[in-house]
C-alpha cells in the first residue's frame, strides 16, 4: 500500500486566464511555508518522495519542504495543468470554466489522454510520495479513485492535502483536502 499526498499549489500571483505560468503571490508563499511545516511534522520519520508539476506555482510550493528535508523534487509533467485547446489566455479560461461544469467523457481525446497519463503516474507509485499539483489534476485523481466522471468533484483549497492510497494498482481516497470556493479564472 502506497500513500500519495496531493498538495494543491499555494495562491498564484495570477489566474489561468491572465498568465501562462504565474508563480506564487505573498499569501501563496506563506501557505507553502505552512503546508511544509505541517508535512514535515507529519512525515519527519518517513520522508516521502517529492514530485512537482513543472509549473512555477507548484514548484514554488514544493520548495520549503524540499529545503527542510534537503532533498530534490522530481519534476513530473503528468501532474501539471490540463492541456488547453488554445494558447489564448482568455479563451482558455472560458474553455476551462465550461469544461469544469461537465464530465471527462465529454472532453476531447487530448484531455482524456492527459487524465489517463496522470492516473497511470499515480498507479506507478510504489513508495509514499507528496505531489505538488493543481485543482483539476487533484479532481481527476479523486474521480479516478471513486469512478466519478465529473471534472469537479470538490474544490481543494490552496495548499490543501488530499490523500490517496494505491493498493495493488487500485486508487482509493483516504482523505479529501480542505475545501474552499475557488473561482477558476
Amino acid at each position: 500500500m502506497t500513500q500519495i499526498h496531493l498538495v494543491r499549489h499555494g495562491k498564484a500571483a495570477a489566474g489561468f486566464g491572465s498568465h501562462k505560468d504565474p508563480g506564487l503571490d505573498e499569501l501563496g508563499r506563506r501557505q507553502a511555508q505552512a503546508v511544509a511545516a505541517m508535512l514535515h511534522e507529519r512525515h519527519a520519520d518517513d520522508r516521502p518522495i517529492l514530485y512537482s508539476s513543472p509549473l512555477a506555482r507548484a514548484m514554488e510550493t514544493s520548495q520549503p519542504l524540499a529545503a527542510e528535508w534537503n532533498c530534490q523534487v522530481g519534476i513530473e509533467p503528468r501532474v501539471a495543468e490540463i492541456p488547453s485547446p488554445t494558447e489564448d489566455l482568455l479563451e482558455r479560461a472560458q474553455w476551462l470554466q465550461n469544461a469544469m461544469q461537465g464530465d471527462w467523457s465529454a472532453l476531447n481525446k487530448d484531455a482524456q489522454a492527459w487524465r489517463q497519463a496522470l492516473v497511470e503516474h499515480l498507479l506507478d507509485q510504489t513508495e509514499n510520495c507528496i505531489i505538488f499539483s493543481h485543482f483539476v489534476a487533484i479532481n481527476a485523481a479523486v474521480g479516478a479513485a471513486t469512478n466519478d466522471d465529473r471534472m469537479r468533484i470538490f474544490a481543494p483549497d490552496n495548499c490543501s492535502v488530499t490523500t490517496l492510497e494505491n493498493t495493488g494498482g487500485r486508487l482509493a481516497v483516504i482523505a479529501l483536502g480542505v475545501t474552499a470556493e475557488t473561482h477558476i479564472n
